[in-house]
């Protein structure tokens, strides 16, 4: 059984992508990892396809990261980390065409590496975004470095470091400019369809440099904080034992949102 799905309409020029572990809230395995990885990689070949909308399958959730199960196996030292979700986003594919994500539900951990990737955000009324790292004792660095890309600093600062205490609603996440525009329940991928659309309608050659152009804006900095995250995450990451036991003892409804 494949976990993504991938859509394409000839009359539009865009592709859907949609994350298909609903039944895990559609986290992230090393399977999943790497059917993304395969599925940008397709597109940029496709030229019938000129934008892509990215999705969650089901209603509980765009994707809660990585799944828990998988276990990556690390080096030794605390300059290298082997990390999956760094290979699933489409900029790290070199894809340049434009990317819409539609969120509903929940949106947290290593979804950020893929909204991080995405040009812009729609989102439902029923989505919240949050970061569970510090809550488990694990350091949250390129999930951060994504964030605070997108997000005002204190904002960013704020949604990783309270941890599974607060949760940001869509509505917020609007306010704040992370998401760019808030439907109806269940109306975000018609939405993010409809604007992809628009974008896959003008001519491709421009469209896709604009991309390009704009990911340029970024990538100075996303490069400088991603040098840091491997030995951060290292040094300040608790025993995978302790984190499993502050998993355990979540309390599933002990938030706010805001």
């Amino acid at each position: 059984m494949t976990a993504v799905r991938v859509t394409t309409d000839a009359d539009t020029g865009v592709a859907v992508v949609t994350l298909d572990r609903p039944d895990r809230l559609n986290a992230v395995d090393l399977a999943m990892a790497d059917e993304l990885g395969a599925a940008w990689r397709a597109l940029r070949f496709d030229d019938t396809v000129r934008a892509v909308v990215l999705t969650g399958a089901g209603e509980r959730a765009f994707s809660t990261g990585i799944d828990r199960d998988v276990v990556v196996p690390q080096p030794s030292s605390p300059y290298m980390q082997d990390d999956p979700l760094l290979r699933i986003g489409p900029k790290a594919n070199d894809l340049w065409k434009p990317v819409v994500a539609a969120v509903a539900g929940m949106a947290c951990g290593g979804a950020f590496y893929l909204l991080g990737e995405a040009d812009f955000i729609v989102a439902d009324s029923t989505a919240v975004f949050f970061d569970p790292h510090t809550s488990y004792g694990m350091v949250c660095a390129y999930e951060s470095v994504l964030m605070a890309q997108r997000m005002p600093y204190g904002e960013a600062a704020r949604m990783m470091l309270m941890g599974t205490a607060e949760r940001l609603s869509a509505r917020r996440a609007y306010e704040i400019g992370l998401v760019s525009e808030v439907t109806e329940p269940g109306g975000a991928t018609a939405a993010a369809r409809d604007r992809a659309a628009v974008m896959a309608g003008h001519p491709a050659q421009a469209v896709q440099g604009t991309v390009r152009a704009l990911w340029a804006t970024r990538e100075a900095a996303l490069a400088q904080g991603f040098a840091q995250a491997p030995h951060l995450v290292t040094l300040g990451n608790l025993p995978a034992d302790r984190q499993a036991e502050l998993f355990a003892d979540r309390r599933p409804d002990g938030f706010r949102t805001r």
